[in-house]
């Protein structure tokens, strides 16, 4: 072996005769080399390095090149590497990519893949991604979709008579029940009526035959689940009517074709305008306008009828935001006899009627966006007292689960879940955006709640505000509106008294802008910026937010005056927390 060195030495110019001394030393320096390298952070470079050691190392072994020849080469290969790394090395993608980092000068598009994979923010999303997912199969399981469905129209267009007609047909009120509501009304001299009094259910509604209340039904077909909310079309029962738009996902517009009832509906003091207008304030993006009472011998299915009410109708419904082409649809129907209800009317009744019935339209609408994995959102529409405190309401957005423990706002009490009802009052584990729930829960009273009041996650929850900035569409008022006016302000399921403090802005008609200065009064047709003020904390969002929580009716004097939506909330939480304290603050 010394004569295999000597004669290695032999061709490295400018070393003398002691190198045979020196060949002891080479062996170690490539040991060394990686243990130099190790110690500061490891840069792209110093990884290549360590590549290139342990490759020079099995090649030294195996070939006949003589010890102290493994430093030049190492470095000889490492200068290689650093020109070509694809030649040197075309297996190991590690030193391509450590040179791309080192020419490019850009570590960040390089390694973009790869820090995804450690990054903590991705992580965290694709957690939450995976959790969402999981929840989704968890909460729908093989549950149809569901759909909130509110009546809306003017008095006796045959709202009730259509909703009880639907929940006979469906079979969710038998014929034994049907045939005893027939008997009974035949008896209080309102035959007619009998289909009706499976939504209106008091005695005082009867007897009228008016809806008082908001009724509530729940139907199922083959595709969807469906809850029907009758809404009163009486202008005295107008707030009750809106608390039932609030809830809602579509619009069922009733309208009477019978000669003269439309016409009174529609005209200036009816009610056919108001409800478009107020379910569009409140929300519901779909509306279905059923032209009902086309078998009344002034009528008998003319299609004359027919196409003169959509043509008086669609110009209005246009004006009110929604899209004839897309979010409106027209369909003929007789409540009564149950024709185009279920099944198709037969062409020996209308001929020229093509298109599909009511039911068939609404399982194959488009189905509403559903906030499932939103914070928690639900208005309370009614509260009552059986065996614990019981609220009820629309979830908006989120999900709830049995045994939740949640924030009852404005008043932040603290409450648990205990019983969770569905809309056929069967007990359930959950209940996700867009149910209609019954809760029993503990930690609160039923006489500290109010309708209105909003059921909230504690880990973001829904804000509770005295003052808030709107714009307002002033729809109709007999004199100018000016600062200090007071109205009655219609949001979700919360009716509150409020006073318009001050107006900010107008918007010009003509180019759309904001003004710069505080107009001094707001009159029919201007859209105006104003500060709203309330007496207690009410639970609002903004618009862009949530738009269910953030879009609201004023009324005045049993009418419209204006729709409006939230654009900023003024929080005052450290004054409101200051009073408190000086409240209790007692002097010794």
């Amino acid at each position: 072996m010394s004569k295999l060195n000597a004669s290695a030495f032999e061709f490295v110019p400018g070393r003398g005769f002691t190198v045979p001394q020196q060949q002891q030393q080479p062996p170690p320096k490539p040991l060394e080399r990686p243990e130099q390298t190790e110690a500061p952070p490891p840069p792209p470079t110093i990884s290549l390095n360590i590549g290139g050691a342990k490759s020079a190392a099995p090649s030294s072994t195996t070939s006949t090149v003589p010890p102290a020849a493994a430093p030049a080469t190492t470095q000889a290969t490492l200068a290689s590497s650093k020109l070509t790394p694809q030649s040197s090395k075309p297996a190991t993608p590690k030193p391509q990519t450590t040179i791309k980092a080192e020419t490019a000068g850009t570590s960040s598009k390089t390694f973009s893949s790869e820090k995804a994979k450690t990054d903590t923010s991705t992580i965290a999303l694709d957690v939450k991604n995976a959790a969402d997912q999981t929840v989704l199969e968890d909460l729908y399981g093989d549950l149809k979709e569901h759909l909130n469905i509110v009546f809306i129209g003017h008095v006796d267009a045959g709202k009730s008579t259509m909703g009880g007609n639907i929940l006979f047909i469906t079979g969710m009120v038998d014929k034994r029940t049907m045939e005893k509501y027939e008997k009974e009304a035949k008896d209080a001299g309102r035959e007619s009526w009998y289909l009706s009094w499976a939504l209106d259910s008091t005695p005082q509604e009867r007897n009228k035959g008016k809806t008082v209340e908001v009724g509530r039904a729940y139907f199922e077909t083959d595709a969807r689940r469906y809850t029907i909310l009758d809404a009163p079309g009486h202008k005295t029962y107008v707030p009750s009517m809106i608390s039932g738009a609030a809830q809602a996902d579509v619009a069922v517009l009733v309208v009477s074709a019978r000669k003269g009832e439309f016409e009174t509906g529609f005209e200036k003091g009816g009610q056919t305008r108001e409800h478009i207008m107020l379910v569009k304030t409140a929300g519901v993006a779909k509306l279905v306008v059923v032209i009902n009472k086309m078998d009344d011998p002034t009528v008998e299915w003319d299609k004359s009828r027919y196409d003169e009410i959509k043509d008086k109708l669609t110009p209005f419904i246009k004006a009110a935001g929604f899209n004839p082409k897309t979010d409106v649809s027209f369909l003929p129907v007789s409540a009564y006899t149950g024709a185009n209800l279920k099944d198709p009317v037969d062409k020996s009744v209308c001929s020229w009627w093509s298109g599909s019935s009511i039911l068939q339209y609404l399982d194959k609408m488009p189905m509403v966006d559903r906030k499932i994995n939103a914070p928690l959102m639900m208005p309370i529409s009614e509260k009552y007292k059986d065996m614990g405190t019981i609220i009820v309401g629309k979830i908006e957005s989120g999900h709830i689960r049995k045994g939740d423990a949640l924030l009852l706002m404005p008043n932040k009490n603290t409450i648990e879940v205990t019983t969770l009802y569905n809309e056929m009052e069967e007990e359930v584990d959950r209940a996700f955006c867009g149910d209609n729930v019954r809760l029993r829960i503990r930690g609160v009273d039923d006489e500290d709640i109010t309708p209105g009041f909003v059921l909230t996650s504690p880990l973001k929850p829904v804000h509770a505000v005295r003052q808030f900035e709107a714009q307002l569409a002033i729809l109709e008022h007999k004199s100018i509106i000016c600062a200090g006016y007071s109205a009655v302000l219609h949001v979700h399921t919360l009716s509150e008294e409020v006073v318009l403090s001050a107006l900010l802005n107008y918007f010009d008609k003509a180019t759309g802008r904001k003004s710069k200065k505080p107009p001094q009064f707001a009159k029919k047709g201007q859209k105006v910026v104003a500060l709203i003020e309330a007496t207690a904390p009410i639970c609002i969002e903004k618009f862009a937010d949530y738009p269910q929580l953030g879009r609201f009716t004023l009324r005045d004097e049993g009418r419209t005056i204006a729709i409006g939506k939230v654009t900023k909330l003024v929080e005052h939480a450290g004054i409101d927390e200051a009073a408190e304290g000086m409240a209790s603050l007692q002097v010794a």
